[in-house]
């Protein structure tokens, strides 16, 4: 008879987050939190998560059997968390702090191990939100303090792309597991797969409304198609303060009859919308991963991002799964590309879906449980073959890039 594996401990795990799954600025870092939060109460430990109130927020709830607490504003959530940490600072076992640009600097304050998850570098995005003083300040918490404060802890984050730019940072690259996100696969996903295309052609952005999101590209994509004699419908799903900003452009460039904005939408809204497109852009200047590109690979939808924006590189298999461009002619020409050839279209969609599929919450879950028991001292759970393929594995069964390179015809 083989040894007994040994039996995880149940740990106290405070989750440290200025924005929870209900906070309308949510987006792809406070699923990672939630659907990993709901992994680890699943796996029989105690889970708080700290996070920051927005209108009409309870100051506190539960998530499934995960404990929410609302304190402070997007702001002053930093000061209540770490206060919060000090105050209980014996009740937790660890504390995994998201680091959005600053963190919570728990170490401060905590008597406990600290896991920071950093799911992308803010280097371009303080001097898009704020003015030079702040913005620099900003960058030096960033760079300078945060790496300082943080120099015992263990790193998390969500592609190889986020870890080489922490090792610029003076981040020893040992010290960073990758985990790469999940996917939320909607119920009865084949009642998608039926759905027809869209007559027209259409092009789907999905996320928050925010201009390093710079949504203003997928409408030149589009005012460039135009002009070429194509005419193509964007839809716009998510919200966000920079909506009015985006309805303006659309209107400057002629094409506001080609843009609908859907602002929030449920989960059915969302996954018929990407199930009936004909492409995805995700035109963002940074991105951890890009959780968007892996939901619509699950409907057979090909994205196509910028190969600089760091995690699509990852979350996009370039030629196979969709492309990765360098720049909006570049994005224009490819987006022509897939609307013309219906059989290259097709061919990506489906690798996309099955890279798509391989992407699974619970691996993720189980992957961050295994970083917490390893910073603890503790023995690991055993590891399936899937969840190493989260913790970084290259290894792919899909094939080479397809479709031909044709030039476009898109001025």
């Amino acid at each position: 008879m083989g040894e007994k594996a040994a039996e995880v401990p149940h740990l106290r795990v405070l989750y440290l987050s200025w924005r929870d799954r209900e906070n309308p600025e949510a987006g792809g870092s406070e699923t990672f939190v939630e659907r990993t939060a709901e992994v680890l109460t699943g796996q029989g430990h105690d889970v708080t998560l700290f996070t920051s109130r927005f209108p009409g927020a309870d100051r506190e709830t539960r998530h499934g059997h995960v404990r929410v607490l609302r304190r402070g504003n997007r702001f002053s959530t930093y000061l209540a968390g770490l206060m919060h940490t000090a105050r209980h600072r014996h009740d937790y076992d660890i504390v995994i702090d998201v680091q959005n640009g600053v963190p919570f600097w728990s170490p401060l304050a905590a008597a406990v191990p600290v896991v920071n998850v950093v799911h992308h570098v803010h280097r371009d995005q303080w001097h898009t939100f704020f003015a030079r003083p702040i913005a620099a300040l900003g960058w030096f918490l960033e760079s300078r303090v945060a790496p300082r404060v943080y120099r015992g802890s263990r790193y998390v984050t969500v592609s190889e792309a986020t870890r080489e730019e922490l090792a610029e940072l003076g981040i020893a690259p040992d010290r960073v597991d990758l985990i790469y996100s999940g996917n939320d696969q909607p119920e009865n996903l084949e009642k998608y797969a039926v759905l027809p295309r869209s007559p027209r052609p259409s092009i789907v952005v999905l996320g928050r409304l925010v201009p390093h999101k710079q949504v203003e590209l997928a409408i030149d994509v589009v005012a460039a198609l135009q002009a070429s004699g194509r005419d193509v419908d964007l839809h716009i799903v998510g919200g966000g303060y920079w909506q009015d900003a985006l309805e303006q452009h659309a209107a400057a460039r002629g094409v506001a009859d080609l843009v609908t904005m859907h602002g929030f939408v449920d989960e059915h809204v969302k996954h018929s919308l990407l199930a009936s497109a004909w492409v995805v852009l995700m035109p963002s200047g940074k991105e951890g991963w890009g959780l968007t590109i892996v939901e619509a690979g699950l409907h057979a939808t090909p994205t196509i991002a910028f190969h600089h924006a760091g995690g699509p590189r990852e979350s996009i298999v370039d030629g196979v799964t969709g492309y990765l461009v360098d720049d909006v002619s570049q994005m224009t020409q490819r987006t022509q590309q897939l609307l013309d050839d219906p059989d290259l279209r097709s061919a990506l969609g489906a690798n996309a879906r099955e890279f798509a599929m391989s992407f699974d919450w619970l691996d993720t879950g189980i992957a961050l449980e295994q970083t917490l028991l390893s910073v603890l001292g503790r023995a690991p759970r055993p590891v399936s073959a899937a969840t190493s393929y989260r913790l970084g594995s290259s290894e792919s069964s899909l094939p080479t890039p397809i479709g031909p390179d044709r030039e476009s015809s898109v001025a």
